[in-house]
């Protein structure tokens, strides 16, 4: 058990038999009356966002994950599939438990997979991915005082904003905690 104090983006914690993934913390403290706690997390099993308030002091079953290192194979309509690299057993997880992660899955990258007494969970991407370019707005030359961006699409369809000189074809690195442009490879 943990007091909900301790709460911070990306701890998992068991609520009423669920679990959640925090994605926003804020404490607050009002005059003369207790801190209460809230959290905006993410059920891990359905996918939904919710937002709940704790008294301060209160207290939720923390939980530890189990971590392997699984390849992304392919996605069909309901189910996104993963390899095991070291038993080669596949994991199916749908797009509601993955979240904004399916943005940037790339075919055979490697990841994390997260596991809770052996039922998969959820996914645990590096920092960047690497993705091509497959359409970019024209970049015109002229008011060049600011850093001029413009939208480009990855190939898994994730809307990125970059500078005038990428162009389709173009590999360029995102940042998969921002979504933002990180440098053209």
């Amino acid at each position: 058990m943990i007091g909900v104090e301790e709460l911070r983006k990306g701890v998992v914690f068991e609520l009423d038999n669920e679990l959640y993934r925090v994605l926003e913390y804020e404490h607050r403290k009002m005059g003369r009356g207790s801190a209460t706690i809230r959290v905006k997390a993410r059920n891990l099993r359905t996918g939904a966002t919710v937002e709940k308030t704790f008294p301060s002091g209160n207290r939720v079953q923390d939980v530890r994950l189990d971590h392997a290192t699984v390849q992304y194979l392919y996605h069909d309509e309901q189910f996104y599939y993963f390899m095991d690299n070291e038993t080669f057993e596949q994991t199916m997880l749908r797009a509601e438990q993955l979240g904004d992660a399916v943005n940037y899955l790339v075919d055979g990258m490697n990841i994390e997979l997260e596991t809770y007494k052996g039922e998969p969970i959820s996914i645990e991407l590096p920092t960047t991915v690497d993705m091509e370019v497959v359409e970019a707005e024209p970049g015109y030359a002229g008011d060049t005082a600011t850093n001029p961006y413009k939208w480009c699409k990855t190939q898994t369809g994730l809307r990125v904003q970059v500078p005038l000189f990428v162009e389709v074809g173009d590999r360029i690195r995102v940042n998969t905690e921002t979504g933002a442009y990180v440098t053209r490879l």
